[in-house]
């Protein structure tokens, strides 16, 4: 079970830094950088807030996707970390966000 932490504040799934969504979908198909990649699991608290409540007891997830095939954590669509960051400011829609544990993977 994957540890999500997460700077983006304006999430509904962020309770004290940390993701307790369910699953999380991390994309960004041929993405060279980490400003290529988004968690596509971001819900905007302004309109979703009925969800903060919704949350994981145990701050761990139960699925970490990842849709990055460019990435070298990538390994058949889940990611190999046990933990990793997420990150935005000032976020309003999931493109703004980004996954801060990418690392390139070269042919």
């Amino acid at each position: 079970m994957a540890k999500i932490n997460c700077t983006v504040t304006s999430c509904s799934h962020n309770n004290s830094g940390i993701c307790y969504a369910n699953c999380v979908d991390i994309v960004g198909n041929s993405a060279t950088e980490q400003s290529h990649t988004c968690c596509g699991s971001y819900l905007n608290k302004l309109h979703y807030s009925q969800l903060t409540s919704n949350v994981l007891n145990s701050g761990s997830c139960d699925c970490l996707k990842c849709a990055v095939e460019t990435c070298i954590y990538n390994d058949n669509k889940l990611c190999r970390l046990d933990t990793i960051q997420v990150s935005g400011d000032k976020v309003e829609y999931h493109t703004q966000t980004e996954c801060d544990s990418f690392k390139h993977r070269v042919s």
